[in-house]
């Protein structure tokens, strides 16, 4: 195109709004088609050369994007924005320096953690689970005690057969959010596949005051159903039996 030009551009639908559409005006699967006028022409800057604060910036932009195709379950292209924002919000600069100042870079490393939690979930949702545990890991060298690293690390650490590990990180999650439901579901099933599901145990809440390094005493023994005929059932029987005996009584005095 030559400055100043306008062309028309039509999209397929894959690069528009695909299944979900666009409500009230774009249905689902519609290509569209655009007009488009050629104003300006820049070359794309280095992310590197950029002042952190731009970085920030566009680093943002492009998580939000992910968040919007995550939000429509388009966890590829969510997945491939997140690495655009990841590629961007960084202090370091393309000499290998750190030019960042002090608040800058706290801001810089929350983003970063964001952008890597939303992809593991991405990555989890297209059932990548390797890239899913490296990236969990990734959050947690930026922020050990990130709750929602730790659960996913302790999740698929316990889907791969690594329960030690898997025990260690989601005590760790527990410690940190003992009331989170979730967290305690994962250590249940974790004790079972432990336990080769023999004689399971079953992982109880406990006030948090009460948590320590040690889980056995929360380990409680789930408790086997009685066998046999229940005591309710005959002494039903027994109600029913007397009645019948006592209306045959009065109905042979009756006679």
């Amino acid at each position: 195109m030559q400055m100043g030009e306008i062309t028309l551009l039509l999209a397929d639908s894959q690069y528009a709004y695909g299944l979900l559409g666009r409500e009230p005006d774009i249905p689902a699967w519609a290509p569209l088609l655009y007009q488009l006028q050629l104003l300006d022409i820049r070359e794309k800057p280095d992310p590197l050369t950029l002042p952190i604060a731009d970085r920030i910036r566009i680093g943002n932009q492009k998580r939000e994007r992910g968040n919007f195709h995550f939000q429509r379950e388009e966890y590829s292209m969510a997945a491939r924005a997140y690495c655009m924002a990841l590629d961007v919000l960084t202090t370091r600069s393309r000499d290998g320096s750190d030019g960042g100042v002090d608040a800058e870079e706290e801001e810089v490393r929350d983003y970063r953690v964001k952008c890597l939690n939303n992809m593991a979930a991405s990555q989890l949702k297209l059932e990548q689970y390797d890239e899913a545990l490296h990236t969990s890991r990734d959050v947690l060298t930026l922020e050990p005690n990130n709750v929602k690293a730790l659960f996913r690390t302790g999740k698929l650490l316990s889907d791969k057969g690594e329960y030690k590990e898997a025990m260690e990180v989601l005590k760790k999650a527990l410690k940190l959010e003992p009331a989170t439901k979730a967290i305690h579901v994962e250590l249940s099933k974790l004790v079972k596949r432990q336990s080769g599901g023999q004689d399971t145990q079953e992982w109880r809440a406990k006030p948090a005051e009460m948590l320590g390094e040690n889980i056995t005493p929360f380990l409680i023994p789930v408790k086997k159903k009685p066998s046999g005929i229940s005591w309710k059932f005959i002494l039903g029987a027994l109600v029913v039996a007397l009645g019948s005996l006592v209306t045959s009584v009065i109905f042979t005095a009756r006679h």
